[in-house]
């Protein structure tokens, strides 16, 4: 399998979730790998790609701060020579009202989710344009950024950012023929559900894990919850050749749930 042979990738929140599934997908489909990840397990992502005979590299990885950006873009194109594909994945999830919201906790969640897929993009754009064979950024978004619900209010206001600075991006790099388009996952299965400040006090009031989980799921009308590995595969295609006609786009991938 090779849709993105010695191609070189740079993927965000790479230890968990969407990110170490797309990270692993890539490595098996020919790509050079950069894995980051704030927490240092992500290394284990790319020595899983490095026993598989792929290549890869991790660094330890702030994306909120613009020095860190600039030592990932510095050693990627130190260790592969080139950045063909960026996917900013990395975030989290902040459940407030917007009453409870305070502003350090509003400006965290722009932070992670929002101000780090701007600073990628830049300096990705940058690094692209120096090579002279475009590119493909690829930022995950949420369907949380199309639609509204409670105690969501900047995580929404974050991911709906995203797609508006992917659709403007889209449009000014595509001379540069760098593509930009945005994923919107619905319900994965990731951490990322169960390290919420929300969930003990949730399966407590539904009764067990597994009621959360139902309820969770009932949510999509395909009745379950996505996996990492399809959105990565989503992810996947948006940063091969096979979308090369594809940039300023949205694809959602919720089972449904935004379709009612």
């Amino acid at each position: 399998m090779s849709r993105l042979k010695d191609k070189v990738a740079i993927v965000t929140g790479a230890a968990s979730g969407i990110g170490r599934a797309t990270a692993l997908l890539f490595g098996r489909e020919g790509a050079r790998v950069v894995a980051t990840d704030i927490a240092s397990s992500g290394e284990t992502v790319m020595q899983e790609i490095r026993a598989a005979g792929g290549l890869a590299t991790f660094i330890v990885h702030d994306v909120t701060d613009e020095s860190t950006w600039l030592k990932v873009m510095t050693r990627t194109l130190d260790t592969y020579g080139r950045l063909d594909v960026l996917v900013n994945n990395a975030g989290i999830a902040i459940s407030r009202t917007v009453v409870e919201m305070t502003l350090a906790e509003w400006r965290e969640q722009l932070a992670v989710n929002l101000d780090s897929v701007f600073l990628g993009t830049k300096h990705a754009v940058r690094a692209m344009r120096q090579g002279g064979r475009g590119g493909s950024i690829v930022n995950v978004s949420s369907v949380s950024g199309m639609v509204g619900s409670p105690s969501t209010s900047a995580y929404s206001a974050s991911k709906g950012g995203v797609r508006m600075l992917s659709k403007a991006v889209a449009v000014e790099c595509a001379p540069d023929g760098i593509r930009v388009n945005t994923v919107f996952p619905g319900g994965v299965r990731t951490p990322i559900w169960e390290n919420a400040d929300w969930w003990d006090g949730f399966v407590r009031q539904v009764g067990s894990e597994e009621e959360a989980w139902k309820k969770l799921e009932a949510a999509a009308p395909l009745g379950r919850m996505g996996q990492p590995d399809e959105i990565a595969e989503a992810i996947l295609y948006l940063a091969s050749d096979a979308s090369r006609y594809v940039t300023g786009s949205e694809l959602v991938i919720d089972g449904g749930y935004t379709a009612r």
